[in-house]
């Protein structure tokens, strides 16, 4: 038997802060069975969640840039013109940094409060319901009473907005290449039909089970759609841009029509957590030059572009998407829509990747076990998810007037309230004095605005929605 090696021996003790803290003494003996070091260190700050992951097809930081850009440049960013009419040019300017700002902040919040929960766990990734969960047994009394629901609730704002978004990434493709046919044929085909033409190759594009094989469609995607935006851009520089007959500030009541629709144009919040737990390199996610700042700099860029000067173009006839107000006779305006299909087209599968990811891992997975037929059920999910946002855009192909709501109702909670709620359950225990006081007093804040949001905006949307379907009965179609 050896008369050397080392011995490993662990303590329980409580820290400063009272919490139980595991650690480890290693012990090096010598040939007469001495202890000539004692090195000691703690689990937990010993733990690296980055270092632990092993994901089967990660992504490079090029991969989840592009994903990234291709995730937030939806149908979102057509629709900021008509969200500049309802603030006024100074505002929308103004209100789309500041929220862009906001929510770029809260995404570090909740990236700094994974990797912190996931050290305490010893655990490499966590998705963001689970992340919810776990700060909240973290936290105070109130937290852990509502922790056994917090799952649920979290997959229920999550699986309503990437559900929603794609219902409207359906119906834009869909009109789009309806506008197309109609340019080139004098028949009339319905809109619904031209749902069904892409239902396959949609279904299709939802089979891809890993991100990495769907980042060179997001590269195609992000080229052809920077290239329909230069279309869009070249009618709106075409003739000169005047501030003449334009509000600078918009009337109070739409304010919330604004912020909902500029939250869903700017918030990726369910792409987040799914694409730095891809990642070959998740630390360089965040950071002051990581990929999302990157991102959300060139996306808040673009965004407020794309509202300010379509709608000094267009003013009071802005339509709900500008491609609307391309003109219905020339082929470039015809080749931008056919460019935007595609594109969004593509992120209907990242998009949807998400709720796929919901519903397969916490819920049907658990009851398909170790099937050898686990793979078809799989296959299963994914369609059906297809065909539900299918149904539900056949059935209201008007889903544009749904974007400020689902912005307001699930963006709101999501992307603004959660974040403050998890960092504050995660960290409350680590901050004393005047640091926590000012984390305590940001939050609250972050927190009243995202309620603010979510009430008023939820109840200013349905109130337009019930108006345009119930007295009006206009008929606003992509």
């Amino acid at each position: 038997m050896s008369k050397t090696g080392h011995s490993n021996i662990a303590f329980v003790s409580d820290d400063a802060k009272g919490n139980d803290t595991k650690t480890h003494y290693t012990i090096e003996l010598t040939e007469k069975s001495r202890p000539v070091s004692v090195v000691a260190h703690s689990e937990k700050d010993d733990y690296d969640p980055y270092k632990n992951r092993q994901v089967e097809h990660p992504t490079t930081n090029n991969d989840t840039l592009i994903h990234l850009l291709k995730g937030s440049l939806g149908t979102g960013i057509l629709a900021m013109p008509n969200a500049f009419y309802n603030s006024g040019y100074i505002v929308g300017f103004v209100g789309t940094m500041i929220i862009g700002v906001v929510c770029t902040y809260c995404i570090h919040m909740l990236l700094r409060s994974h990797y912190e929960l996931c050290k305490r766990k010893k655990v490499p990734s966590l998705t963001y319901p689970a992340i919810v969960e776990a700060s909240l047994l973290e936290g105070p009394a109130w937290g852990r009473a509502i922790a056994p629901y917090i799952v649920d609730i979290t997959n229920a704002f999550l699986l309503v907005y990437q559900l929603g978004a794609c219902c409207i990434y359906v119906v834009f493709v869909a009109s789009n290449i309806k506008d197309i046919a109609d340019y080139f044929y004098d028949d009339d085909i319905d809109v619904r039909l031209f749902m069904v033409i892409i239902l396959l190759p949609l279904i299709l594009i939802n089979w891809v089970r890993n991100l990495k094989y769907l980042a060179p469609f997001s590269s195609v995607a992000n080229v052809i759609t920077i290239l329909s935006f230069g279309i869009i851009g070249y009618y709106m520089f075409h003739d000169p841009i005047s501030v003449e007959g334009k509000h600078a500030v918009g009337s109070l009541s739409n304010f919330p029509l604004f912020f909902g629709t500029v939250l869903f144009a700017l918030e990726a919040i369910g792409v987040i957590m799914p694409l730095e737990n891809e990642m070959k390199t998740p630390k360089k996610f965040g950071g002051n030059f990581g990929v999302l700042n990157r991102a959300m700099i060139a996306i808040i860029f673009l965004y407020v572009g794309m509202g300010f000067f379509g709608y000094l173009k267009y003013g009071a006839h802005i339509k709900g998407s500008i491609t609307l107000n391309l003109p219905q006779n020339e082929l470039p305006a015809q080749l931008a829509k056919g460019m935007l299909a595609l594109g969004i087209f593509i992120t209907h599968g990242l998009a949807c990747y998400v709720a796929i990811d919901i519903t397969w891992n916490d819920y049907v997975v658990k009851r398909v076990g170790n099937s050898p037929r686990k793979l078809l059920w799989e296959y299963v999910v994914r369609t059906l998810l297809v065909l539900v946002t299918f149904l539900l855009a056949v059935a209201i192909p008007n889903l544009e007037l749904f974007i400020s709501l689902f912005g307001a109702f699930c963006l709101s909670a999501l992307g603004l309230a959660f974040p403050a709620m998890i960092e504050y359950c995660t960290f409350h225990k680590e901050k004393s004095g005047l640091s926590k006081a000012i984390m305590v007093l940001k939050n609250l804040v972050i927190v009243a605005i995202g309620l603010a949001g979510l009430t008023i905006g939820t109840y200013t949307s349905l109130k337009e929605i019930i108006h345009t379907f119930f007295v009006d009965g206009n008929d606003h179609n992509y």
